[in-house]
């Protein structure tokens, strides 16, 4: 959830990411690997650094998805049979 939101304030460089979020590189760039391959994130390469974003089309359905979510958690548990 932290890196989703350090790159809410836009695309940044993984180097920010690893010093702001106070994360060694290789455990950075496993968990932006799994956004990546989720769709969550995107990522670009220029020289030898890679920069992130997130794929708002993504987030909004990730957005309607906890949305349906939240409203079945109110539901009371079926009756056992």
């Amino acid at each position: 959830m932290q890196i989703l939101e350090a790159l809410g304030e836009g695309e940044r460089c993984v180097c920010d990411l690893t010093e702001g979020l106070d994360l060694a590189q290789s455990k950075l760039s496993f968990h932006l690997r799994v956004l990546r391959e989720a769709g969550l994130v995107s990522q670009r390469s220029s020289g030898r650094w890679s920069y992130y974003r997130l794929e708002p089309q993504a987030i909004e359905q990730l957005a309607g998805w906890l949305m349906a979510l939240r409203q079945r958690c109110d539901q009371p548990a079926p009756p056992c049979r």
